[in-house]
């Protein structure tokens, strides 16, 4: 991961609050996620150069506040303002009441929703293929 970020690779983008990273997401192109390029669950739907966001972290001091959506509306800024087009991610819906933080690693879809993404594929019930598109 250093040797990606120090060759200014896209990897990724740290939440901050007064210097202190408390969140983390995975942000790059789809193709540089090999294991995302095979699923057979979340296949590519059309031939768009989409940008994933296969997993977050938020600090446990710092969850249920909102920090998810903040980082995802952060991403659409840097996104608008590099040109890139389309974000694309699998979150999960829950299935009973809350879940417990060790499977939310992808994502609440309820937290995309409220950043403005749309659900473009329900290959999977319970992780379906979310996307926003940039204008």
């Amino acid at each position: 991961m250093k040797k990606l970020v120090s060759q200014n690779v896209p990897t990724g983008m740290l939440g901050m609050l007064r210097g202190k990273a408390i969140a983390w997401c995975a942000f790059a192109p789809r193709a540089d996620f090999p294991k995302l390029e095979r699923s057979r669950v979340h296949k590519r739907i059309d031939d768009k150069p989409v940008w994933s966001i296969p997993c977050f972290f938020v600090a446990k001091d710092f969850r249920r506040q909102g920090v998810s959506v903040a980082m995802l509306k952060g991403m659409i800024a840097h996104a608008r303002k590099k040109g890139i087009q389309t974000l694309e991610a699998y979150p999960t819906i829950p299935t009973q009441g809350v879940l417990p933080d060790a499977f939310a690693w992808i994502g609440l879809y309820e937290s995309f929703r409220k950043a403005g993404f749309t659900i473009v594929d329900r290959t999977s019930k319970n992780r379906p293929m979310v996307r926003y598109e940039v204008t």
